[in-house]
């Protein structure tokens, strides 16, 4: 969990750094956004290639090493002179991130009994999410009562203890001998539903939240002040929504995944019909806060499921998908900007996250009635 919230927080530090960032290294505020953009990219590219690579190395010696390259990498981050350095240590981060949700999520999950693992899931994501409700803004501050580079470092002790743990306590075993190496209902046709709506619910929510200022600023009219507020409360509505879908995950995982996605789809349609009205436009902020964390929690955890062939790969697979879709929604967003404004960005999104609904209504009413008899034959 502290690794988790520890590369999170390193994901999107510089988010709350960019003029820092900007003004110490003498680059423009766009530069130190491809920092971001960049970082996601290569998690989407690297993910699955990455996974096969190192699919027969011990998870221990996986993970160690892992969590090494990011304490090596924030530090050399931390003392960067050039804005080439500073790109070379965040695609070095990317490059450990992209294997280590894929290696951690079946390691985690397999030290526990498969009726709980959902919770376990859970807790993972809890702690991921807690990121940006807690690591993101406490490094923001930090960055502007100090210097950019003192959150940035700060990373490094984190991962070290991490590190020291993993490597001292975890227990050694073959990746194909684990656990929760093969999931427990192999399925190629639902493993593509979920890969697919996942990509598309990632390209709906970034479409519009990427430029979710700009339309609190331009179409609600609503107070600087009041902006971070509403981005603190959709952190907080994220967590929120983790904690209570990791609680249903064991019990209902493929309704857990619809509901999630069907929130989002109410949320981003809600904020474009809410228009100028910004009490209405706060309260759909708020209810597509409470999905965007449960969306990818929910897919994941539909891979330890369904995947068809070892779990480590559907979810590097997962990832890389959900990073794709991530990056293709902004570059949408930007695109319906420009041609018709902020508002119109929430309605494509929308109409994008509403087809990954529909993907997975139709798929899985499909896989109902292709495996119900045979489901049915077994439990008599």
């Amino acid at each position: 969990m502290l690794a988790a919230f520890t590369f999170n927080t390193a994901e999107n530090l510089p988010i709350g750094l960019l003029d820092g960032i900007s003004e110490g290294l003498r680059v423009s505020v766009s530069a130190v956004g491809l920092l971001v953009t960049g970082y996601g990219v290569t998690v989407a590219v690297a993910s699955v290639p990455l996974a096969h690579a190192v699919r027969t190395v011990l998870r221990r010696h996986v993970l160690t090493a892992l969590l090494a390259a990011l304490v090596v990498a924030s530090l050399a981050a931390a003392t960067a002179l050039s804005y080439g350095v500073l790109l070379a240590a965040r695609l070095l981060t990317a490059l450990a991130q992209a294997l280590f949700w894929a290696v951690m999520g079946p390691v985690a999950v397999g030290l526990f009994a498969p009726a709980v693992r959902g919770r376990v899931v859970g807790a993972l994501s809890v702690a991921g999410s807690l990121a940006l409700v807690l690591g993101v803004p406490a490094g923001t501050w930090l960055g502007r009562q100090t210097d950019w580079q003192v959150p940035v470092a700060l990373i490094a002790p984190l991962g070290g203890v991490s590190l020291v743990t993993i490597a001292l306590l975890l227990p050694t075993s073959r990746p194909e001998e684990e656990p929760a190496a093969h999931a427990s209902d192999p399925d190629t046709r639902r493993f593509g539903v979920v890969l697919a709506a996942g990509a598309l619910s990632a390209a709906g929510a970034f479409a519009g939240f990427t430029y979710i200022v700009k339309f609190l600023d331009e179409v609600t009219g609503v107070a600087p002040q009041t902006v971070s507020a509403l981005l603190m409360l959709v952190g907080i509505a994220c967590l929120a929504g983790v904690t209570v879908t990791g609680t249903l995950l064991d019990r209902h995982p493929h309704a857990a995944l619809t509901t999630a996605v069907a929130t989002q789809a109410a949320g981003m349609i809600g904020l474009y019909a809410a228009d100028t009205d910004p009490v209405a436009a706060s309260a759909f902020l708020i209810v597509m806060g409470a999905a965007l964390g449960p969306v990818f929690m929910t897919t994941q955890n539909a891979m330890l499921h369904c995947a068809p062939a070892r779990t480590d790969i559907a979810l590097a697979a997962n990832s890389g998908a959900y990073n794709a879709g991530i990056a293709a929604g902004a570059a949408l967003g930007g695109l319906v900007l420009s041609f018709a404004g902020p508002r119109e960005t929430f309605l494509a999104g929308g109409l994008l996250t509403t087809t990954a609904c529909a993907v997975l209504l139709v798929g899985e009413r499909h896989l109902h009635h292709r495996t119900g008899p045979r489901h049915r034959a077994r439990s008599s």
